[in-house]
């Protein structure tokens, strides 16, 4: 029989993943099996992907879900699993934490509470509201509203609450929220004192109202949000937010943005863009898997002193001989002899971390240009040269130096897999373009913009991608581009993920 696993109880904080604590990231990546609120599924990207994910449903349920949740929990942790509760915001603030805490401690299961940032917390920061100010009152209330996973009025002395010097802080869908507004003012409170409403707050689609009590209600009748839930402020915090907000005034908040990187390589450019305020959407075009000749790498490492140059077309293309060479009996000392090329700002970064200078650094890989460059620095003709680059771009450099008297060696070090036109996942990136729900579509290579095409339809894509902005690294990306007829609208002078990010900024500004 297996020995009890253990229950880590973690607060995923109000939406944004990158608010899940350090020990929280750490305790979801060892997790063999994680039970998260609908709410908290953004922080599944810290879960491991051979782990099991159990949606629990919305953050507060009712009585029976709730005791059937926490016997699911129990059971997986006497399987001997350790299990990742995902609690939206923190599991002790107007949640039901401490419930299947209670339920673990009754069964003599071990588990752990992590805290997290509170939804209230997290959602007014985000939208430049300070809860707390020295000139403001007091008082900082709570009340339970959409958390309780009712819409009806919570039984409290408004008297006493309308007529309190600080500030009143709800979590509510619409229709509690306008009940809530008509309360203060019928037991006292001013309809000009100030307010704000926080819709998805620290997500990328964040909007926040603000106003007073009164002009709030006005807009009650054409809310078009619906019954979509929101953090309400009543306060005079709330007209800080013009001061303070932050979040909403990044340069590129609620841009959609997609990024055509395999997964591997996609973070960097995905953090970039998040940072400015986009939201960031990974197209699954293609997975990176090992070469056909896994050996290869091996081989040639091994005879690396036999080369005069090697040219690196990719980051991940040095990543993988730089481990190959080291995992083996030799180490750098054995390039001292070689001149390396790296192709692209990126594949340049990778060499350095791993304690490399390039001899020759070509901003794209132009294979016009490619020879030249070389010739620059040492010769080419009758020169033996090893170019290490993946299998989705075409031997265009080893072609180019072979016709200039080099004798080459083709080495490809992984392999990639596209993701199939019919998958979920590009059938929705499909309907999004279609809806025009894409405000950018960003290309880092000419491979990628083939792949892309490859997953939406070659034949539609020039079309498909009309509507949108097309952003490419580079001119050789825009080429690649434009052979399949998309037009690319910005082209980054600095081919660099920087680059990129920065081009999309002075586009948005000129084009908002």
């Amino acid at each position: 029989m297996a020995a009890t696993g253990q229950v880590f109880i973690i607060g995923a904080g109000p939406g944004d993943p990158g608010l899940v604590t350090v020990r929280g990231v750490r305790l979801i990546a060892q997790a063999d099996v994680v039970v998260y609120d609908r709410a908290a599924e953004p922080a599944l990207r810290w879960a491991r992907p051979d782990a099991e994910r159990i949606e629990a449903g919305a953050p507060a349920e009712r009585e029976v879900a709730q005791d059937a949740l926490s016997m699911l929990i129990a059971e997986k942790a006497r399987d001997g699993h350790t299990v990742a509760r995902l609690k939206w915001g923190d599991p002790f603030v107007f949640d039901s934490g401490a419930k299947e805490a209670m339920f673990l401690h009754e069964q003599g299961i071990p588990f752990e509470v992590v805290p997290g940032v509170p939804v209230a917390i997290g959602a007014a920061a985000y939208a430049g509201i300070p809860l707390t100010h020295p000139e403001s009152g007091d008082a900082l209330i709570f009340v339970r509203g959409h958390e309780a996973g009712l819409d009806a009025m919570p039984g409290l002395d408004w008297r006493a609450l309308a007529a309190l010097d600080g500030t009143l802080v709800c979590f509510a869908a619409s229709r509690l929220v306008w009940q809530v507004l008509d309360s203060l003012i019928a037991h006292g409170r001013s309809s000009e004192d100030a307010a704000a409403l926080v819709y998805a707050g620290t997500r990328p689609r964040q909007r926040t109202l603000a106003g007073t009590i009164g002009s709030l209600l006005a807009q009650a009748a054409g809310d078009e949000a619906g019954n979509e839930p929101a953090l309400l402020v009543v306060g005079d915090v709330t007209s800080l937010r013009e001061h303070v907000r932050w979040f909403d005034a990044r340069p590129l908040f609620g841009r959609r943005i997609i990024v055509t990187r395999s997964p591997e390589r996609a973070q960097e450019l995905g953090d970039a863009l998040t940072n400015l305020g986009a939201e960031a959407i990974l197209a699954p075009t293609f997975r990176i898997g090992p070469p056909d000749d896994p050996e290869a790498l091996d081989r040639a490492a091994a005879s690396i002193d036999r080369f005069d140059w090697v040219v690196f077309e990719s980051a991940l293309a040095a990543s993988k001989f730089v481990t190959t060479l080291l995992r083996g009996p030799r180490d750098l000392r054995a390039l001292g002899r070689t001149a390396i090329c790296a192709v692209g700002p990126s594949t340049t970064d990778e060499l350095h971390a791993r304690g490399l200078k390039a001899d020759v650094v070509l901003p794209e890989l132009r294979v016009d240009g490619l020879a030249p460059a070389l010739e620059a620095h040492a010769p080419v003709s009758g020169r033996s040269i090893l170019v290490v680059r993946p299998d989705h771009e075409r031997d265009l450099a080893a072609s180019a130096l072979t016709e200039r008297g080099a004798s080459v060696t083709d080495l490809i070090a992984y392999h990639t897999a596209a993701d199939p036109p019919d998958s979920p996942a590009a059938q929705r990136i499909y309907r999004e373009l279609l809806d025009g729900r894409i405000d950018a579509v960003t290309f880092a290579s000419p491979s990628a913009v083939r792949r892309f095409a490859a997953m939406i339809g070659v034949e539609q894509a020039g079309d498909l991608l009309s509507t949108t902005t097309v952003a490419a690294i580079g001119p050789v990306t825009a080429a690649a581009a434009q052979e399949l007829g998309i037009r690319a609208t910005v082209v980054a002078d600095e081919f660099t993920v920087e680059g990129l990010t920065h081009a999309l900024v002075r586009h948005f500004a000129r084009h908002p």
